[in-house]
């Protein structure tokens, strides 16, 4: 049988409790969801992008030079490709003026190739970094990478303030609770109830409206995070396109709910044990 609750919150605290509960696991569960997604995003973009790389030739003179590393270097390189005048004319008619024989006189050699592993692409970028620009794909998108990384601590910090903003309004709801049940605290204490007992009243009210209001945000939280992954991913631009949540990251949100109504648990503990040892 289960012993009934001595007190409870008052119907405004509780509703209070319920709303900023619910809020700050939805904004938790949103943040953590993005930085997965990116981070996720991140790490997707460097593998497929690790062992890709471009050669620019703009001296027409060298570009036998550069054919013959590549015969020579067959073994280092998956795939290669030579992009031709009428995709490089497209690629730079917005910037350069005038009609396909002026471009022409502006356009470069360009070879975009895959090779076989990181340790190869360095070797061949050796040979030919006298003769031509060699462009490794991972150094050139290294501003948006590193754009995603602070993005990501962005959202760990929203992360670690949502955190604190939960442990504070605990705090000052079992603070409150406890000043306002003071009569019945001190009646409890005349009878002989342990503070354990009392701490753990306030504990089972805590996490009674905690798993609801953290089950409420969750449940809102998923769709919308969902929903942000699929409209950035069917972009299908850069980064963007790159965003998923693992398996192991949907584990990691489904957890946020329950570490949230531990960690307001251990706040009501720890505030409700230091007011009743300053009312002794």
């Amino acid at each position: 049988m289960k012993k009934p609750i001595v007190f409870s919150l008052f119907h405004d605290q509780s509703v209070f409790m319920t709303a900023i509960m619910g809020i700050m696991t939805f904004l938790a569960v949103l943040s953590l969801g993005l930085a997965l997604a990116i981070g996720t995003g991140i790490v997707n973009w460097n593998r497929q992008w690790d062992v890709h790389a471009t050669v620019q030739v703009t001296n027409n003179e060298k570009i036998d030079t550069i054919k013959r590393v590549f015969e020579t270097n067959q073994d280092k390189i998956d795939t290669i490709r030579q992009i031709s005048d009428d995709e490089m004319s497209t690629l730079m008619k917005p910037w350069l003026g005038g009609g396909n024989g002026v471009l022409k006189k502006y356009l470069p050699t360009m070879f975009e190739i895959k090779f076989k592993s990181r340790a190869d692409m360095n070797t061949v970028g050796d040979l030919i970094g006298n003769s031509a620009r060699f462009i490794p794909h991972h150094d050139a998108l290294r501003p948006s990478i590193s754009a995603g990384w602070k993005m990501v601590m962005i959202l760990t910090l929203l992360l670690g303030l949502i955190i604190v903003t939960i442990g504070t309004c605990v705090s000052f709801i079992a603070r409150n609770t406890a000043i306002l049940h003071k009569r019945e605290l001190e009646i409890l204490n005349q009878v002989g109830a342990s503070d354990y007992f009392v701490t753990k009243q306030m504990q089972m009210i805590v996490a009674k409206i905690c798993t609801t209001a953290c089950g409420i945000g969750f449940i809102i939280a998923c769709p919308i995070l969902i929903m942000i992954v699929g409209v950035a991913r069917s972009a299908r631009v850069g980064l963007m396109a790159m965003l998923e949540i693992s398996g192991a990251g949907w584990i990691a949100l489904l957890l946020v709910p329950f570490i949230i109504v531990l960690f307001a648990i251990m706040v009501t503990k720890r505030t409700t044990l230091k007011i009743l040892n300053c009312e002794s």
